[in-house]
């Protein structure tokens, strides 16, 4: 699929938000590990981080340094109220597009 890359990008900042909004708090590299915990093992800090700075541009994410135990201060991010309006509409969205994309494999089974 050519487009995939396309395609992950916006499942990636779905699924980056869920885990804000349940962490509540959160830094980045806890972020990548997550991701890749339920299967998206292609998930690395130069795939997550830049998606990250993404959000908190859109004000979807605020951001805020802390200190932390093992080393230089880390930047903690958590959900904005954008930020909660857009995971309840990429959460409507991928809901309404999975059921139509099922529904096209479901009709056409056996049928590569």
């Amino acid at each position: 699929m050519q487009n995939k890359s396309q395609l992950l990008k916006g499942v990636l900042e779905g699924c980056i938000l869920k885990i804000v909004k349940h962490k509540e708090e959160t830094y980045g590299y806890e972020v990548v590990t997550e991701m890749r915990s339920f299967g998206f093992g292609q998930c690395t800090e130069g795939t997550i981080y830049p998606i990250l700075t993404r959000l908190e541009k859109r004000n979807s994410l605020k951001s805020e340094k802390k200190e932390s135990p093992f080393g230089p201060q880390r930047k903690y991010y958590s959900l904005t109220e954008e930020g909660e309006k857009e995971l309840i509409e990429f959460h409507s969205t991928w809901l309404e597009f999975k059921d139509f994309v099922d529904g096209v494999f479901k009709n056409y089974e056996g049928g590569n």
